[in-house]
């Protein structure tokens, strides 16, 4: 918070009035993925545009039930509650202000992408109108697919003179002001007066279960913490103007081409690690627990010298590696990710955890083991393809690679697991010692040497 305000050229936004004036507008319709979007990126607009008596429309697409991952709360119990915190929230902004809410699966708007589409198109205001609408540059994918739709169809043709501004949320959590993907030519800054300011923050307090704790639980902890929830009570607002999508970013909010760049990969990992701590919940599924204790339990050795552990994300399988390894190297494009798994393995001095890209700069040395844990999918072929060969190139005579990948289909991995995999294995260099599938993944282990672990142990 204290980064962004410090910096002069938020304060220094040109006024939003200058390229839309709210007031004039024939009718806003603002759009919201989950309840509460449209009071944090755009309530002192909302509030403002009913005070002045322009119609206003607010629609929440999704039932927000994925707020609390974990949490004792039944998701039915979440939704209803959910539901009613935003009935009380827009009315708080506006006595007038119509909510449509839907029930799309929180987390699936993009799987419904055609049913929002067809839905939302005679809800536009037409001619004259204002639609508001999360930025596609914010670092969720409910956020980027809800934005695209709208601007999708406000440049219709029958919506000709309809404006549109896309508001940001998770930008100011895990940005910072010279992120590369801050769109600073196309924001514009609406400075509140007290009435709207105080109904936005009237309508926030409103969300009772993302600001204060469910219950004692870790899962149950506030969406919104205290720091973060500052940057929507300041007295102003900021947009996006239309046509400001994240620089370097294709539908799947990854850079566009054959391969990831490494900026837009990097900040698309920033942007995951920084909305949760532990965001594949690896710390307490019992799946992510068992998966590593399965990984470890299949290294053909009990020690290794040198290790590299690719994509070690928060470092928690890197700390079940450490006690195998005389020295762990574990690398993550995300600064974000990196400093988490520096903060986990500070007790550990033979650990090294670096901000890399393995896939353009592998590092240097010889290594005993590598191990790839749910990474390979996010690389290209071509780009993977280049990281197997700086691998095996990098192997000791003896060394081995452990693969583990999640074999269900995402809307963001590049290849499937099955063709990590049978790339790994059509390297002649390299023998499969050791095979484990299940119904979510599958786990292999390559090595140079390619006798079992009983003839490697003299068992046989």
């Amino acid at each position: 918070m204290e980064t962004w305000e410090a910096d002069p050229r938020l304060l220094d936004l040109p006024p939003l009035d200058g390229a839309v004036d709210p007031s004039a507008a024939s009718r806003l319709v603002v759009l919201a993925a989950h309840p509460d979007d449209e009071t944090l990126g755009a309530g002192g607009l909302i509030a403002d545009a009913a005070a002045r008596g322009v119609p206003v429309t607010v629609v929440v697409v999704t039932d927000g039930a994925a707020s609390h991952p974990g949490s004792s709360t039944s998701a039915e119990d979440l939704v209803a509650t959910r539901a009613e915190e935003a009935r009380v929230a827009v009315h708080l902004l506006g006595h007038d202000v119509e909510l449509v809410q839907w029930s799309i699966a929180d987390g699936a708007v993009r799987e419904a992408r055609a049913e929002i589409t067809e839905r939302l198109r005679p809800l536009l205001p037409g001619p004259g109108g204002l639609v508001v609408a999360p930025w596609r540059g914010d670092g969720h994918r409910d956020h980027r697919v809800l934005g695209e739709i709208a601007a999708e169809l406000v440049a219709e043709g029958d919506q000709a003179g309809t404006t549109l501004l896309e508001y940001p949320i998770w930008l100011w959590h895990w940005g910072s002001p010279d992120h590369p993907d801050v769109p600073w030519p196309s924001l514009r800054l609406s400075s509140l007066d007290a009435v709207a300011d105080a109904a936005k923050r009237s309508a926030l307090a409103a969300y009772v279960s993302q600001r204060r704790p469910l219950s004692s639980a870790p899962e149950d902890a506030p969406v919104l913490h205290p720091v973060f929830e500052r940057h929507f009570t300041r007295g102003r607002e900021v947009f996006v103007v239309a046509g400001s999508q994240a620089d370097g970013q294709d539908a799947d909010g990854q850079g566009g081409g054959a391969a990831a760049s490494v900026p837009a990969t990097e900040a698309t990992f920033d942007r995951t690690h920084a909305r949760r701590a532990d965001p594949w919940r690896v710390t307490t599924r019992w799946y992510e627990r068992r998966k590593r204790a399965l990984t470890v339990a299949s290294l053909p050795r009990e020690r290794y010298g040198r290790v590299l552990e690719v994509g070690c994300s928060i470092g928690v399988l890197t700390g079940d590696l450490a006690p195998a390894a005389d020295r762990l190297l574990a690398l993550d494009v995300s600064s974000v990710a990196v400093q988490a798994a520096r903060e986990r393995l500070a007790n550990l001095p033979h650990v090294t955890v670096e901000q890399a890209d393995a896939a353009a700069d592998y590092p240097s040395g010889t290594f005993d083991l590598v191990v790839l844990s749910e990474v390979g999918y996010y690389l290209a072929p071509e780009a993977f393809g280049r990281l197997v060969d700086s691998i095996v190139d990098g192997l000791a005579d003896d060394g081995d690679v452990l693969a583990c990948h999640w074999t269900q289909p995402e809307g963001d991995f590049r290849q499937g697991a099955d063709d990590v995999h049978a790339r790994l294995g059509a390297d002649p260099r390299l023998h499969r010692v050791s095979h484990h599938v299940e119904g979510d993944f599958v786990l292999d282990v390559f090595s140079r040497d390619p006798r079992s672990v009983a003839q490697r142990t003299g068992l046989r």
